[in-house]
């Protein structure tokens, strides 16, 4: 006999045998009592060619992992790669991966569409109902489960941390599904058998022909036109479109779980604070209208009711513009990962000073551009730096932000001399994209420009974040020298910025608060529009409070362990405040008092505790 053979044998015996009990108990989320393992019962779906596929088909496969993926949800795009990449590290061990769609929304055509644009070579297969989604007890896409020898789950959630809602990091601290894998393979329990799922809630909303108190075509399809679609349509950066209604009510439930807890539509500031106008929250009338409809089946009433589909300019929405000027180069776009700001600077030849009355910023690729501007940078300098962007900003663009549009007699003035930049945030979709945006201008006429309107900021740039702090509290204070008419306030921080405001100290001894942003988002950079312009006269102190959580708890944040210092990078911290203003008596026409020219230095005044 051949001993060596016999002692292969049994070890062989071991690690199967550990294997199909590694799950035999599994710790439910929140250190809670452990639980019997779920086992899963043999199924059969279409895969995305047609053909019948079953759990079974693969019983010789020590370890089986099920993904629930859909095809429009931005983490599925942004994993899709991930995953063929695990796929074909694993293959060789006898992993077995199966992507399940259980979505209502997603065609068997999408499915083998969003497999080829990854290069997903494992089968894809369609969950009608979403019947095994059920079985597996999964509610978000991407969400994954690790199976073992017995069909036992042994580990379910996130396939890592480097994705999240709205946060991306450099790279991945924690990778729990590879663990799980390498556990079950080598017999052991998953390190972390459960972790919560993060992605798009499972659209099992089927269409309902029914009428009722609210429908869509009454009530739901006006919000959405008014609220949504700018994003949500084709072509846009918005994940998903919004325009029919068999997909609103497949996407439902995860519209009514981003209203509620005010991720959508992005707007950062507190309403008890300002009026602005170009704040695109719903109503609460409109919220209550939404949740109303959700939880009475989502019907969608008389579809003669619905409003007609809403028109887009396919040309620029300003006056014919008189220049526009386009990336000197075109970009690449990586799949994955996180893209810093990119700048592209060129020399337009201005001989005698510009003054820009309306201007609009378009991406090329609205998918992967999340927001760009363009500035200038003045004479004497060759290089871009980030405060030009937001003290020298032309045009802007991010999700939403409608053109400017203003009158002749009040523009913005890029002195002789100067140069052209874009800067452009990317945002990787899970392929690899190009990019080359442009922006158009119009130009008014010199002698006919009555007020200057300018850019004023204030920054505090020598503040020292200790790490693991969650409420981080630096200050900058801006003094108005004289009568001045504002028209926008923009907060600037990083991923660790947690809140902002702006406290106007009048001379009269009144406070007044002109805007907060309680929930400072860095993946949405507003600028928030007055609906009233506000007079702030001489004497007027601006007083800027910025919140940072450098702690654990903080999602976005790059490293907790860090301690945090001004810098351009995201994984480093600003604290800026800027507004658009101009000279309450102005008259560039009459030579009334108001300089015109140069706008004041930045105020550098703050504290930190």
């Amino acid at each position: 006999m051949n001993l060596s053979r016999v002692r292969r044998a049994v070890l062989s015996h071991n690690v199967l045998f550990a294997a199909s009990c590694c799950s035999a108990l599994v710790p439910s989320v929140g250190g809670a009592e452990a639980q019997p393992a779920v086992v899963i019962e043999d199924f059969t779906l279409n895969d995305h060619a047609g053909a019948r596929r079953s759990l079974s088909e693969w019983k010789d496969r020590p370890v089986i992992v099920v993904v629930f993926l859909g095809t429009e949800c931005p983490l599925a795009k942004l994993y899709a790669s991930r995953l063929a990449e695990m796929d074909e590290k694993y293959r060789d061990r006898g992993v077995q991966f199966i992507g399940v769609n259980p979505n209502q929304q997603d065609t068997l055509q999408e499915l083998a569409g969003y497999g080829v644009k990854y290069g997903i070579e494992f089968p894809l297969l369609k969950d009608p109902g979403a019947k095994v989604a059920d079985q597996f007890g999964a509610t978000r896409t991407p969400e994954a489960f690790v199976l073992d020898r017995r069909r036992a789950i042994c580990y379910q959630g996130r396939i890592d941390d480097q994705y999240g809602v709205g946060s991306a990091r450099l790279k991945a601290s924690r990778s729990e599904l590879a663990d799980a894998i390498e556990a079950a393979l080598a017999g052991k329990p998953a390190p972390t058998p459960r972790t919560q799922g993060v992605g798009c809630l499972i659209g099992r909303r089927e269409p309902s022909r029914a009428d009722g108190e609210v429908t869509y075509a009454r009530h739901i399809a006006p919000i959405l036109q008014n609220r949504c679609v700018t994003c949500h349509r084709e072509g846009q950066i918005g994940p998903f479109t919004l325009t029919a209604y068999e997909d609103v009510a497949a996407w439902s439930d995860m519209c009514l779980e981003v209203i509620e807890n005010l991720r959508m539509p992005p707007w950062g500031a507190n309403p008890a604070h300002g009026e602005f106008a170009n704040d695109p929250r719903l109503s609460d009338e409109e919220k209550r209208l939404f949740r109303a409809w959700v939880e009475a089946g989502v019907p969608e009433g008389d579809p003669a009711e619905a409003p007609p589909p809403r028109q887009f300019t396919d040309g620029w929405q300003i006056p014919q513009p008189d220049a526009v000027y386009q990336m000197p180069v075109e970009f690449d776009v990586p799949a994955t990962g996180t893209v810093e700001y990119q700048y592209f600077v060129w020399d337009p030849g201005f001989k005698e000073d510009k003054w820009v009355y309306a201007a609009e910023a378009r991406p090329g690729n609205p998918e992967v551009v999340h927001h760009l501007f363009l500035f200038y940078i003045p004479p004497g300098k060759d290089e871009a730096e980030p405060e030009d962007a937001l003290f020298n900003a032309i045009a802007a663009f991010a999700p939403g932000m409608p053109a400017i549009t203003g009158d002749p007699e009040y523009a913005f003035r890029i002195p002789a001399g100067s140069k052209l930049a874009f800067q452009v945030h990317y945002t990787p979709t899970g392929r690899p994209a190009t990019d080359r945006s442009q922006a158009a201008v119009c130009f008014a006429d010199p002698s006919k420009v009555r007020k200057q309107i300018r850019i004023e900021a204030a920054m505090n740039p020598k503040f020292i974040i200790p790490p693991r702090r969650p409420d981080y509290v630096v200050h900058a204070k801006k003094k108005i020298k004289r009568d001045t008419t504002l028209y926008t306030l923009s907060p600037h921080m990083h991923y660790r910025g947690k809140s902002f405001r702006f406290t106007a100290k009048y001379p009269d001894g009144r406070e007044e608060v002109l805007l907060d942003v309680p929930r400072y988002d860095f993946n949405w950079q507003i600028v928030y529009l007055f609906k009233t312009p506000k007079l702030l006269p001489a004497g007027t102190v601006i007083d800027m409070e910025a919140r940072y959580d450098n702690s654990a708890d903080n999602p976005l944040n790059p490293d907790p362990d860090q301690t945090v210092y001004w810098g351009d990078q995201t994984w480093d911290e600003m604290m800026l405040g800027t507004a658009t203003v101009s000279d309450a008596h102005e008259d560039l026409r009459s030579g009334k008092p108001g300089s015109g020219g140069k706008s004041d230095k930045v105020a550098l005044l703050g504290g930190r505790q």
